[in-house]
C-alpha cells in the first residue's frame, strides 16, 4: 500500500492532526499545553476526522494518540468556568430537551467500521478516559493512567464510561471505579482488562504501529465486517447473532480478498488484500 503525507486539519491551532501512512490514520490530539483538553472545536475537529477515516478506503486501521505528556485530560472546564466552552452556563441556557449526539465523537467512535487503537501516551481522564474505552484496543505506556474522576467533579462519566465499564470489567469493579473516582495505574489497568498492553514510553509508537500493521495487513472487509458482528452481538441472542453473522459471510465469499486469501493460503505466501 503506497505511503501516503501526512496531513493537518486546522482550527485554532491545528488541535488534532491526521495522518495517513500506509492503510494507518493516526489522529494526534494537539493541546499539549492544557492536557489535550477538549476545547468545543477541537470536539467538532476531532468528529470530523473520524468520520472521515471511517468513509476512506485507504484507511484500514485509526490510532488516535495524544501529543506531550497527557492523552487527554477530559473537556476543558477551564473555557466551562469562564462561561464559554463545553459545560458552561451558556450551554445550559441554550441546552435543548433533546440531544443530537450522531456527531460526537464517542458515538461515532462506537459506529466506526474501522478497527481503532487507543495509544495512551500520558494520563486519560474523564472524557479522555471515555474515549479510551471507545476504542477497540487500548496500548498504554507505563506512565500513563486512568482517572475516573467523574464523580469527583460532580457529573457521571457522559460518553459511554457507564456503558462501557460494566461489560468490560463487571459490575462490581465497575461500580467501585466509577464510585470511588479512582485513578488507576497502567500496571492496574492491564490487571482490570482495561489495557490491552502496557510499554515503555518510548517503545509505544513503534509498539502500536505494529499491532495497526498486523490488522492492516489483513483483508479489510472482513476486519471491518468481524467488528460489526461483535457490536451486533452486544445486543442479540445467540440464534439471532449466527444468522446475521451468516447473512454477512455470504458477500464476503464473493470478494476478490476472499478468493486471495485462500489462493495465498494453498501457495504458502503472504497475502495481498486490496479491499475488493
Amino acid at each position: 500500500m503506497p505511503t501516503q503525507p501526512a496531513t493537518a486539519a486546522s482550527t485554532r491551532d491545528d488541535e488534532v492532526l491526521y495522518e495517513l501512512r500506509d492503510g494507518i490514520a493516526t489522529l494526534t490530539l494537539n493541546r499539549p499545553e492544557r492536557l489535550n483538553t477538549i476545547s468545543r472545536e477541537m470536539l467538532m475537529l476531532l468528529g470530523q476526522l473520524l468520520l472521515r477515516a471511517d468513509a476512506d478506503p485507504a484507511v484500514r486501521v485509526v490510532v488516535l494518540t495524544g501529543a506531550g505528556r497527557a492523552f487527554c485530560a477530559g473537556l476543558d472546564l477551564n473555557d466551562a468556568t469562564k462561561g464559554s466552552g463545553i459545560g458552561s452556563q451558556n450551554d445550559a441556557n441554550t441546552a435543548m430537551t433533546t440531544l443530537d449526539l450522531k456527531t460526537a465523537p464517542p458515538t461515532i467512535l462506537f459506529n466506526m467500521e474501522k478497527p481503532t487503537i487507543c495509544a495512551l501516551n500520558g494520563s486519560a481522564a474523564g472524557y479522555g478516559m471515555d474515549m479510551a474505552l471507545g476504542c477497540d484496543i487500548r496500548i498504554m505506556a507505563d506512565g500513563a493512567k486512568f482517572a475516573a474522576a467523574f464523580v469527583k467533579r460532580g457529573i457521571v462519566p457522559e460518553s459511554g464510561g457507564t456503558w462501557f465499564l460494566p461489560r468490560m470489567i463487571g459490575w462490581a469493579k465497575a461500580a467501585e471505579l466509577i464510585f470511588t473516582g479512582r485513578t488507576l495505574s497502567a500496571r492496574e489497568s492491564l490487571a482490570m482488562g482495561l489495557a490491552n498492553e502496557v510499554v515503555p514510553a518510548a517503545d509505544l509508537t513503534a509498539r502500536v504501529n505494529a499491532v495497526a500493521a498486523e490488522i492492516a495487513g489483513n483483508a479489510p472487509l472482513a476486519v471491518q465486517a468481524a467488528k460489526r458482528m461483535m457490536r451486533a452481538g452486544l445486543s442479540e441472542n445467540f440464534g439471532e447473532h449466527v444468522h446475521h453473522v451468516f447473512l454477512q459471510l455470504l458477500p464476503l465469499f464473493r470478494t476478490e480478498d476472499f478468493r486471495e486469501g485462500m489462493m495465498s493460503f494453498l501457495e504458502k505466501r503472504p497475502p495481498h488484500f486490496t479491499g475488493r
